[in-house]
């Protein structure tokens, strides 16, 4: 995996490929495809979401452009992988997830694997976590159709904000959005197909 789809398509930052190699892919998958773990590509798993491949989560990753005194967010919790790798790099990770039993399930999952700089709550990541605020670096893992502006606020200025935008549902652009005192830069990173965000986002 390190090899071939990171580093052979390039994954560079170091302390990203080492995440990599630390979080065991395959607890955070169903048991139906643990054989599967390690393959380059999304595999479902509860309630109709998936786990990112692990080439997507290491671009985001690398993309967010994190040190390790960072306080990071994300938004989609999911299966809890892409926290888990966030958490091997930063200093603290908040992670929001809108379906309770995903939710339920990445905080019992990540408490098991030891990961005690990770703190996970059930909610609409719409609005962000706004007591933690303010963020080095946002992560959204699901397509959302717009930037959604709270989370915007609650970077800090240089921050940065990585996002699968677009409202088609096969395909959409993941960009970096930096904060500066006198807006945003935006950055096309590549083209991707995520789950959709959903909540007050789609409103």
């Amino acid at each position: 995996m390190l090899d071939d789809d990171l580093r052979g398509r390039g994954i560079q930052d170091a302390r990203v490929l080492a995440a990599m190699a630390q979080v065991p892919r395959s607890r955070f998958v169903t048991e139906r495809y643990k054989d599967h773990a390690y393959a380059d590509s999304a595999l479902p798993i509860e309630e109709n979401q998936t786990i990112s491949q692990p080439y997507i989560v290491a671009l985001m990753t690398q993309s967010a452009r994190l040190s390790k005194s960072d306080r990071v967010l994300e938004i989609g919790t999911g299966s809890g992988y892409q926290a888990a790798v966030l958490a091997e790099i930063v200093k603290e990770v908040y992670s929001i997830e809108i379906i309770k039993n995903l939710a339920d399930q990445a905080k019992k999952r990540l408490t098991n694997l030891g990961y005690s700089n990770v703190k996970t709550k059930h909610g609409d990541g719409y609005r962000g976590w706004k007591e933690h605020a303010p963020y080095d670096a946002i992560l959204i893992t699901a397509a959302a159709p717009k930037i959604p502006e709270p989370l915007v606020d609650q970077l800090k200025i240089g921050g940065r904000l990585v996002i699968p935008l677009g409202s088609r549902k096969f395909s959409q652009d993941l960009i970096t959005l930096t904060k500066t005192k006198s807006g945003v830069i935006k950055k096309f990173v590549t083209g991707v197909v995520f789950v959709p965000m959903t909540g007050e986002v789609r409103e």
